[in-house]
């Protein structure tokens, strides 16, 4: 099975394009960055020069696997918007990724594990996991204050040295990650899609967490 998975959560990005196996874990064949700002640009592109140098064509991909938030608004609104195209095209599944589920599954750890990202503002994305498993309904924007309260007795995984230092100031038990990118995305959506978690490219939407302003100023 090749499988497209794609990252624009942030201020950088990447597409990965992996070879995966039925009874095995996913062979990520290439990772390829994209520039912060130019993901409109420049995603298309990338993807399908990324498939002619594999030698491959568009439709050979059996399925897609997208960082589906919490990010930049617009960053998100680009990949999910090409996935969802590209998928409802050639009529493949697509697995939504949690970029804090790809910290907190990254790590390989067990126990209560807490990651976090820098959202701004003050305050923080959180999602709880007990032994790298998602606790339903964990992820959430917390304050500061929130989150230190949230977190004790877990560890706090986290790519974002802000928070690492305001974990670290409190006493918490933290441990500073990478930035997961595409190719933790084709991870863990293969193993979403072998599970048949999966997403139509009519219903995948992002996972904002905090509301735009758009939104707040509409209420």
């Amino acid at each position: 099975m090749i499988l497209l998975a794609a990252d624009t959560s942030g201020k950088l990005g990447s597409i990965a394009l992996g070879r995966c196996g039925p009874s095995s874990d996913c062979e990520v064949l290439e990772v390829v960055p994209l520039s912060g700002g130019t993901f409109s640009a420049e995603l298309v592109p990338q993807i399908m020069t990324l498939l002619q140098k594999h030698g491959l064509g568009k439709t050979d991909i059996d399925g897609f696997a997208v960082a589906s938030g919490p990010g930049s608004f617009t960053g998100l609104r680009v990949g999910l918007a090409v996935v969802k195209a590209l998928a409802e095209a050639l009529g493949k599944p697509i697995a939504a990724v949690s970029l804090l589920e790809a910290v907190a599954v990254e790590a390989k750890l067990s126990g209560r594990i807490f990651a976090a990202l820098d959202a701004g503002r003050g305050d923080l994305y959180v999602g709880e996991y007990q032994d790298g498993a998602t606790i339903s309904g964990s992820e959430r924007l917390l304050t500061k204050d929130e989150f230190l309260v949230a977190a004790r007795g877990a560890l706090v995984l986290t790519p974002d040295k802000p928070v690492a230092t305001v974990a670290e100031a409190a006493g918490l038990r933290v441990r500073e990650v990478e930035r997961p990118r595409s190719d933790a995305i084709a991870r863990i959506g293969w193993k979403k899609l072998q599970a048949d978690e999966i997403t139509s490219a009519e219903a995948l939407d992002a996972n904002y967490i905090r509301r735009t302003d758009a939104e707040i100023l509409a209420k």
